[in-house]
């Protein structure tokens, strides 16, 4: 029984994630911001690489039914309707719609995963939830791949600390199984914080959102179990 965790996903090869259960996680904040939008009733989020692509799909569609959204270094895009915030994702401004969302590091994450079967996208703000869906995934196939987006392409503490709690919740009263490197590190972070508050506090992105005005948005990510949904990727639609 084995657990492969991916800092970032650019560590994968081409086709490895191909027919495994795949766990995606951007706490700060893509994935946060998902759970947050379907659990407003958004009828689909779609990720894209980039903010063109974004344009490009939604050029010939009937815009009551969309909402764009993205950022770029934490800024909302030019022109599109919200950023990146969960908080954002209402009832009121999402609900029924689809969201096509860019953002720097969790979208290109999300992508990447194509060919994964299946795709949940975990975060605190759904973790009990996606705890239960992933140890019954785990159980059923005996394995499971975590894969954190990271920040710029590097290592995101906050998204491997989370990756570190859903490993701990995964494995409770299993005897053996086996981590890859990075899961082991992982599992290690998991027991070095009080919390997701206290992680978060120690991260590089969360004293940038904070530099930014948006230490509402890290406080919102850091509080577990606001939804219980457990959004799926599949066939480039999350929902």
């Amino acid at each position: 029984m084995k657990i492969d965790v991916y800092f970032t996903p650019l560590g994968a090869k081409e086709g490895e994630f191909a027919g495994r259960g795949v766990v995606v996680i951007d706490v700060l904040r893509a994935t946060s911001t998902i759970v947050t939008a379907i659990a407003s009733g958004a009828r689909a989020v779609v990720p894209t690489a980039t903010s063109e692509e974004a344009v490009r799909l939604t050029a010939n569609l009937e815009r009551d039914g969309i909402v764009l959204a993205g950022e770029r270094r934490f800024v909302k895009i030019e022109g599109f309707a919200f950023g990146n915030s969960p908080r954002e994702m209402t009832p009121e401004t999402v609900g029924g719609k689809t969201v096509f969302l860019a953002t720097t590091n969790g979208t290109p994450a999300l992508v990447a995963t194509q060919g994964a079967e299946p795709v949940l996208v975990g975060a605190a703000v759904n973790f009990t939830a996606l705890a239960e869906a992933a140890r019954a995934l785990f159980n059923e196939r005996g394995d499971l791949v975590i894969v954190c987006a990271g920040h710029d392409r590097q290592f995101a503490l906050e998204d491997a600390y989370t990756a570190g709690r859903l490993i701990r919740a995964v494995k409770a009263r299993l005897r053996k199984i086996e981590l890859n490197d990075a899961g082991e590190v992982a599992l290690e972070l998991a027991s070095r914080y009080a919390g997701w508050k206290d992680a978060f506090e120690h991260s590089r992105a969360a004293r940038q959102l904070a530099e930014l005005g948006l230490a509402d948005d890290v406080a919102f990510c850091a509080r577990p179990d606001r939804f219980t949904v457990v959004p799926g990727y599949a066939e480039r639609r999350i929902t």
